[in-house]
């Protein structure tokens, strides 16, 4: 999914259509006589090669002329030539000046820009604050790629507190404007009931609209809508349909959901070799769920050959990125000595560090160790706090083994809890 930072304000180069070769003398002759409007038209056309050949040094020559008369197009177009070094020799600290004076005109272009260049350090010392003021300027004039950067200021509290109500603001500003990445974030905001009332209709609406052009992180949030029937009648195969659209453009995700749905055959012919084939693609991009779906598909020979070292370099792949699935995985095959020498020290790390991060089957898996005394010494106590834990969670195998703890005279349990 788009979560990362601002995107920076784009070149905007209005150019005369259809130059003919008397309009262009027109042209040059009113620039010459020293029109600062026409002198930056006529660099713009000598960048875009609208009606002359492109010539970068021409195009810097007459936007130079017009923006040393205070025309504020030519200034934001003058500093975007020293930005790129287009015509002149790069030069950041120029193109921040004369990006400076065409903002401090109002010209939101500009504005964006400089608010880009504060939030990137690029030309002028990093600063969230002023990259902030900057995108509100351009914001409050509609300029829709700064209501989106202002937005994710708000979201992550960047050069401003932190406001997730003024952020679902600015990005349903931007998005009523038909920009895609702003109508993903609205509807991840509805969702998931961040700055607005959680409202899943609504957030499928904003995906869809964003979905539809091609916006491949709303493709795959669409697609997990229809999925588990949220906001919208649930939908096995709407929901590969959009996952394979975003697949398409490499959503990770994407890609992931659909080895699943071949997996488990929803929405589609169930068909384990598809399923391997989506899990490898994304498993070998470090995906961390592909890494254990693949060691599941190892483990159980499901549209490859049965290969526990395989399985295991698998799991181990994703236990290490911090997959609690994959590290209970690991676990058992660490306890059961299948693909790795049976270590049952090594079990009970690799269930440690699933059960810290709450995962029921490890707290149960380390509260028999505990009770069995393998790979730890043996605990009933710390066996019945790791059973209780899982039980609290709904894991019925812990409940039943609490349960005996508890009958056993009271055993493993300390005496305030009896």
């Amino acid at each position: 999914m788009q979560d990362g930072g601002p995107i920076a304000a784009r070149l905007v180069i209005e150019m005369t259509k259809g130059t003919t070769t008397e309009t262009l003398a027109d042209t040059r002759a009113a620039a010459e006589r020293g029109d600062a409007k026409v002198q930056c038209n006529l660099g713009l056309m000598y960048w875009g090669g609208q009606g002359v050949q492109p010539d970068d040094a021409q195009a810097f020559n007459w936007l130079r002329k017009a923006a040393e008369q205070g025309e504020a197009e030519a200034q934001f177009n003058l500093g975007w030539m020293y930005e790129e070094g287009r015509g002149v020799a790069q030069d950041q600290a120029q193109a921040v000046a004369w990006c400076r004076k065409a903002a401090d005109q109002g010209y939101a272009d500009a504005q964006a820009n400089l608010a880009s260049m504060y939030d990137d350090g690029r030309g002028v010392a990093q600063d969230d604050v002023e990259a902030f003021n900057w995108y509100c300027k351009a914001a409050e004039q509609g300029y829709t790629i700064a209501q989106f950067n202002l937005a994710i200021m708000y979201e992550n509290g960047q050069g401003v507190a932190q406001d997730n109500a003024e952020s679902f603001n600015w990005y349903r500003k931007a998005a009523e404007q038909g920009f895609d990445d702003a109508q993903y974030h609205v509807g991840l905001m509805c969702e998931n009931g961040r700055g607005v009332v959680q409202d899943h209709a609504e957030a499928v609406a904003w995906y869809r609209k964003a979905a539809d052009q091609g916006n491949a992180c709303a493709q795959t949030n669409l697609g997990v809508m229809y999925r588990f029937g949220r906001g919208v009648a649930r939908d096995d195969v709407q929901a590969v349909r959009w996952y394979r659209e975003a697949a398409e453009q490499g959503d990770v995700i994407a890609k992931y959901n659909l080895g699943v749905a071949y997996r488990d055959g929803r929405g589609v012919e169930q068909d384990d070799v598809q399923a391997v084939a989506w899990f490898r693609e994304v498993a070998e991009e470090g995906d961390s769920g592909a890494q254990n779906g693949l060691g599941d598909m190892y483990e159980n020979g499901r549209g490859v050959a049965q290969d526990d070292a395989q399985a295991v370099a698998w799991y181990r792949k994703a236990a290490e990125q911090g997959d609690a699935d994959a590290q209970c995985n690991l676990g058992v095959m660490y306890k059961d000595g299948r693909g790795v020498a049976q270590d049952d020290t090594q079990a009970v790390a690799c269930f440690r560090k699933a059960a810290d991060q709450g995962d029921a089957f490890a707290q149960c898996a380390l509260g028999e160790m505990y009770r069995d005394g393998r790979g730890v010494t043996q605990d009933d106590v710390q066996a019945a706090a790791w059973y209780r834990r899982a039980a609290e969670q709904g894991h019925s195998e812990a409940q039943e083994a609490l349960r005996k703890v508890e009958a056993t005279k009271g055993r493993g349990l300390p005496k305030q809890a009896r």
